[in-house]
């Protein structure tokens, strides 16, 4: 009826309340996302969820500012805005308040995004982040640190199996540029390379038309599309590009021969602050991103990497571990008892108050052991 209240429990779109065990794996999962990143000398630094308009959409910001809550604040009477991914966040502390910290500077973050709009795909407007970002140097070491040290991170939260799919947005407008296609033909090709389109784009490519269906076939596993890509018949600056995606994907390489890897060398659809090689991870059977990351431009000017990743996402992606083993404590249990059960990975439940049944107490309150005759026995 429309005179009856809205359920108090009900949220907006894109938003959830996440219960137990999920909010306590996904918390042990970020945990250990981040003694990974610290493990490598990441430090770790924690932005407020809400800035200043103009500070926030600054530089790369200005790539979310679609995507960002606005707000006015009530106290300096300036619009703010409540953050849609962290990476801007993490370049204007860097430009600003670590400006003469030595670099390279390598900064770990963990939070909470919120964003204006969901995708079919990334149905979540409330996104958690956790990542990493390495500014102040641009090389292929750097681009290859940041994906194995995302691999490091999800296979310690069980995560193997992943797929980096590689590309290098700049690389399609340079061969837009080099090929002279301008003006409204320039955007049709473009809509028809995002569309994977091969007749638009053999109709629309102009002089490069045959380059352009070329590479389109080329996506696939790294190592053949980028050997198809260094036969093609390149532009000075796309050549330049190429040679820096190669000696960046043979950094990963060397690093982590095991990795899988693909390329699409003319993708360019994602975050549009980056401006060089950029990683998409996915997971086997899924569809949905577990992280993503690539190279930008850091305050004035500064090179940087970073890859971030989605603790929801990759919890998904995983195989849902056991959930932790409670023992009910029944009134009158030594604390010792406790502390040593708690030692040995238990979560402890102690009663406030005495039971007539403790195992049916126990059972009561979803704990899988009871502390009876001095150890923990199953409830059940």
């Amino acid at each position: 009826m429309s005179g009856e209240p809205p359920n108090p429990a009900l949220l907006p779109v894109g938003l959830v309340d996440l219960l137990p065990p999920e909010a306590e794996i996904e918390a042990d999962a970020v945990s250990s996302i981040m003694s990974v990143f610290a493990d490598h000398g990441y430090e770790r630094i924690k932005p407020p969820l809400l800035e200043f308009e103009e500070g926030l959409l600054a530089g790369s910001g200005a790539a979310m500012a679609d995507q960002t809550f606005r707000l006015m604040d009530p106290e300096s009477r300036r619009m703010m805005g409540l953050r849609a991914d962290m990476t801007p966040q993490m370049a204007r502390i860097a430009s600003t308040r670590l400006a003469r910290h030595p670099r390279p500077l390598r900064l770990s973050y963990a939070g909470q995004c919120l964003r204006v709009h969901a995708t079919q795909l990334a149905p979540d407007r409330q996104v958690a982040q956790a990542g990493i970002e390495l500014i102040g140097v641009d090389n292929p070491a750097a681009d290859a640190e940041v994906v194995v040290l995302a691999a490091e991170a999800l296979a310690a939260v069980g995560l193997h199996r992943i797929s980096f799919d590689i590309t290098m947005p700049t690389l399609a407008p340079a061969l837009l540029d080099e090929g002279g296609i301008t003006g409204p033909a320039r955007a049709r090709l473009i809509r028809a390379l995002d569309r994977k389109d091969a007749a638009a784009v053999a109709q629309g490519g102009g002089p490069i038309a045959g380059l352009l269906a070329e590479l389109l076939l080329a996506a696939g596993p790294a190592d053949p599309a980028l050997a198809l890509l260094g036969a093609a018949d390149l532009g000075p600056v796309s050549r330049v590009l190429y040679r820096r995606l190669s000696d960046s994907i043979a950094a990963i390489r060397a690093e982590a021969p095991e990795l899988r890897l693909t390329l699409d060398p003319i993708e360019f659809r994602g975050i549009r602050y980056h401006t060089g090689l950029c990683v998409t991870m996915f997971a086997p059977g899924h569809h949905e991103e577990i992280g993503r990351g690539g190279r930008y431009v850091s305050g004035d000017n500064e090179p940087a990497t970073g890859v971030t990743l989605y603790p929801d996402a990759v919890l998904r992606a995983r195989t849902a571990p056991a959930a932790r083993e409670r023992v009910y404590l029944p009134w009158g249990t030594p604390r010792q008892a406790g502390k040593t059960l708690r030692e040995q990975g238990f979560a402890t439940v102690a009663a406030l108050e005495p039971a007539p049944d403790s195992a049916a107490e126990a059972r009561r309150l979803g704990c899988t052991h009871l502390w009876r005759d001095g150890e923990a026995v199953p409830s059940s």
